[in-house]
């Protein structure tokens, strides 16, 4: 059942939560727990709190927890017997701090915050509301119903607070909830209650019976019913006070609230060690960094001198006023801590530093002692974690890029990074701009060593994209890419001349044998998932290039899969999340104890940059519909047919005059577009294999982490003959079909795919023909729009797209443009965007009739291959 259990996974959105249908398998004895999910989730939610499940997934569990706190925080409202529907449960700031820290690495975690969980409260208060609305029993018979674990808080308050008298230094009374004339809830001294209850002993009993029980685990109590002091405000010496301080969780127990002092409920007055790492800033930088610890035995913030010890050791146990402050001594407690501080002096380097957070709570779970960040470790971590508080540094003279804030915030971290010798993560969301970041470091790097050398590893389906935005933004850059021939000859080739940037693929890693011989000054992998199996030769091979600084980038969350997260932090930061076996070990308890992940949050969150295209407080400079073109190269077997069309239109060309050379254009422009698409919609077969064409390679990068964070996309060709095969081979990354639409799509159909696309149901994809899809659809569940092939009208383009970017669309729109390097699909793109007068025109004609009108020399470069852009 617990490997069933473990099936049922959540992802969270800005303002919800849904079951993530892709991990769901059906079986049977999950699906009581779907069924309910989807007859309604936040009743759904509601009755996890009182659930107390094993075995959930990472997800659930937080689910589970946020419910229990809910469920705890109702319960321990003293009015709900008497509110019942109309009671308010909202969490408080320990139990909001609470929750957040124990957020899980799962999809959509970043959307959790203060708001979030105060939303899921109203909607559980709603369904709560509901329930006991049309429950005729009581409010304890209601949870009594549910579970035996658990029981309604009687409507009495104890209250402690200080008073301002030398032999009293404390006040306590006793309340309880009632209703005015008015209707409105109070809480009235219980004195009250006598007069209120006068004629109706029954009720009054039933209100006093908790009293009773609550005598029997305090002795203060018990005194207090005894004289009869109960119904009145009494002045409390220290030690009555520290006597009910101490049994306050047993009188809770009995189902009264008690409100005390601030500085007991959060611990103020406990002497706890302090451990400070780091206060001065070490000699040299990196892991290695020695860092000193600083022991010292504090209350509230506040330093115990020796003297300060001894005197308390000769003090009677119990509450003492000191430096300003209620102080609890504890002879036993003090002895050990005195002895504890032998162990924390010292040194210790900074990767020994950041593992020791993790492990605290095992050893210390009464938390007397605390390991902090000294100021030189704490301001070092912060600025990592909140790049923009570090001042940006100067741009490279010779790039030629105007960054966006948050891109100089990126720039800066990195080169921060580093300085300091630490492997850095640039996770910004897709569409957000890494390599532009990335490209930026390197012109920087590369301005200061110009001898350095820098390893980028990309997939073969961005080499081509690469080498644009190199040519583009930073044309200083030597670059050489060690791909396309044998490993034979990339390996002679590497051992004659290295340049600064070196560019290669993840397959060729483990061929060129050379590599591994090179001190790197920085490797670099993008599209960083490719990394997230430890066990893979690819992985294991890239993990031992030997250098001085690793970047990783990745649009996928990393958080979706721990062991990916210890993988790619294996490579960047080896050590600092301990062995494969020992990682596991800590990572096995998580769902029982979620605390556990916000620890691990907080130990990777200095070394991972991620910026979300959600988060307006960050990227306030972000246009609402992002596009770019994504370059591609041609397969060897699309160059090859490439080359054939062009030596074939090129002897006939001179032949034609009129409407027959006008059609051998327009035939051959049709030709060359469907080689750039696949050679099988050339060739017309039937198998195509993803490895013979550049697009879908891109398709796939593209689509993998559209799918990781599940959300959706829409994919225009003006093909209707390859919608098929493009949707068999999107089902296979999404795990899931979606829908096609094209001119042989009825209106009814079209309808039923639109509605079903829009709902909160998951269907990832939907491939369209431009023109079936141009015009009437609105299709807002989308952010991504993906223009698998060119229509070479803009505003046909646009039109498509807006299926996605209109009224209603709550996200930013992103739009892929996939365009084959060198290729005629290149130029005539080029064309468009540098000459508005051209542009002005295709949109008049919507047709490309105007280059049937060019000259054969025009023509035929306008069509010829540019040499070098095959895979």
């Amino acid at each position: 059942m617990k490997q069933d259990l473990q099936q049922i996974q959540f992802i969270f959105t800005q303002d919800t939560f849904i079951l993530d249908e892709v991990q769901i398998y059906d079986k049977a004895s999950i699906q009581s727990y779907i069924d309910s999910y989807n007859q309604d989730r936040y009743q759904y939610l509601y009755h996890l709190g009182f659930a107390n499940q094993k075995g959930l997934s990472l997800s659930a569990s937080f689910l589970q927890l946020l419910s229990e706190s809910f469920v705890d925080t109702l319960l321990h409202c003293s009015e709900l017997e008497i509110a019942r529907e109309n009671i308010v449960v909202e969490a408080d700031e320990d139990t909001v701090e609470k929750l957040l820290h124990s957020v899980p690495f799962v999809i959509g975690s970043e959307y959790i915050n203060a708001t979030w969980i105060k939303l899921m409260y109203t909607h559980l208060q709603e369904v709560f509301a509901k329930e006991i609305s049309s429950y005729q029993g009581s409010v304890q018979m209601y949870i009594a119903e549910k579970t035996q674990n658990l029981q309604v808080a009687q409507r009495i308050f104890f209250h402690l607070v200080d008073y301002e008298e030398e032999n009293y230094p404390f006040a306590f009374m006793a309340t309880y909830a009632t209703k005015d004339e008015k209707g409105h809830i109070r809480h009235k001294p219980l004195e009250h209650a006598l007069k209120e209850y006068q004629n109706d002993r029954k009720q009054l009993i039933t209100l006093l019976s908790c009293l009773n029980k609550a005598a029997k685990v305090s002795s203060v109590i018990g005194g207090f019913m005894e004289s009869g002091e109960m119904f009145h405000p009494i002045k409390l010496t220290i030690k009555e006070a520290y006597s009910f301080l101490q049994t306050v969780p047993e009188i809770e127990n009995c189902g009264i609230k008690c409100r005390v002092p601030n500085w007991w409920k959060k611990k103020y007055s406990s002497i706890h060690l302090d451990i400070k790492i780091g206060d001065k800033e070490p000699s040299l930088l990196g892991f290695d960094s020695i860092l000193s610890m600083t022991p010292k035995l504090m209350v509230n913030g506040v330093a115990l001198t020796q003297a300060e010890v001894k005197a308390m050791l000769k003090e009677e146990e119990g509450l003492i006023w000191m430096k300003g402050q209620w102080v609890e001594i504890k002879h036993d407690k003090l002895r050990q801590l005195l002895e504890q501080m032998k162990n924390y002096k010292g040194t210790m380097n900074l990767k020994e530093a950041l593992q020791v957070q993790l492990d605290t709570s095992d050893n210390d779970p009464d938390g007397d002692v605390l390991i902090s960040n000294g100021k030189w470790l704490g301001t070092l971590l912060h600025n990592l974690r909140q790049p923009t508080n570090l001042k940006n540094i100067k741009m490279p003279k010779h790039f030629h890029a105007t960054l966006r804030e948050y891109q100089k915030s990126g720039y800066t971290w990195l080169d921060y990074m580093g300085k300091l010798g630490f492997g850095a993560c640039l996770a910004d969301d897709m569409g957000l701009g890494k390599t532009v970041q990335v490209l930026a470091y390197l012109e920087s790097m590369r301005e200061k060593q110009p001898n350095a050398k820098v390893l980028l590893v990309v997939p073969a389906s961005l080499l081509g994209n690469w080498e644009k935005e190199i040519q583009k933004f930073a044309d200083h850059i030597d670059y050489h890419i060690y791909h396309g021939a044998s490993a034979k000859v990339l390996n002679e080739e590497l051992h004659q001349t290295i340049s600064f940037l070196n560019i290669t693929t993840y397959n060729m890693v483990s061929r060129i044998e050379n590599l591994q011989k090179v001190d790197w000054d920085c490797v670099i992998l993008d599209e960083a998932q490719a990394i997230k199996n430890p066990l893979t030769k690819q992985t294991k091979t890239i993990k031992q290039l030997q250098a001085h600084m690793r970047i990783a980038m990745t649009g996928t969350p990393i958080e979706n899969d721990l062991i990916n997260l210890w993988s790619l932090f294996d490579f960047l930061n080896k050590g600092l999340l301990g062995t494969f076996k020992e990682f596991q070990t800590y990572t096995k308890r998580m769902s029982e104890e979620l605390d556990r992940n916000g620890k691990l949050k907080n130990m990777v969150s200095p070394f991972i940059l991620r910026r979300l295209k959600t988060d307006k407080s960050i990227i306030s400079d972000l246009p609402e519909k992002l596009e770019e073109i994504k370059y591609v190269n041609l397969s060897k077997r699309q160059s090859v047919l490439y080359h054939q069309v062009l030596a074939d239109v090129e002897e006939k060309l001179h032949e034609l005059e009129g409407m027959e050379r006008r059609g051998l254009i327009l035939s051959t422009l049709t030709k060359l577009k469907q080689i750039c698409n696949h050679p099988d919609q050339f060739t017309h077969d039937i198998n195509y294999l993803p490895k013979e064409s550049g697009k879908f390679e891109l398709l796939k990068d593209l689509c993998e982490t559209i799918f990781e964070k599940r959300e959706r996309v829409l994919v225009f060709t003006q093909y209707k003959e390859i919608c098929d095969y493009l949707d068999d081979y999107l089902a296979t990354i999404f795990k899931r079909r979606g829908f096609v639409i094209h001119g042989g799509t009825s209106a009814k159909k079209r309808t039923e795919i639109v509605d079903k696309f829009n709902s909160e149901t998951y269907y990832p994809y939907i491939i369209c023909s431009v023109k079936a899809a141009g015009t009437g659809l609105n299709l807002t569940a989308a952010n991504h729009v993906i223009h698998f092939d060119r229509w070479w009208n803009p505003a046909v383009e646009n039109q498509a797209s807006d299926r996605a970017y209109r009224i209603g669309q709550k996200k930013n729109v992103f739009v892929h443009k996939l365009v084959c390097k060198g290729t005629v699909e290149e130029k005539i793109d080029a064309l468009i965007n540098s000459k508005k007068e051209l542009a002005e025109s295709i949109i008049t004609a919507g047709k490309a009739s105007w280059i049937t009108e060019l000259g054969d020399a025009e023509l035929m470069n306008i069509l010829r291959l540019d040499e070098g852009v095959s895979k």
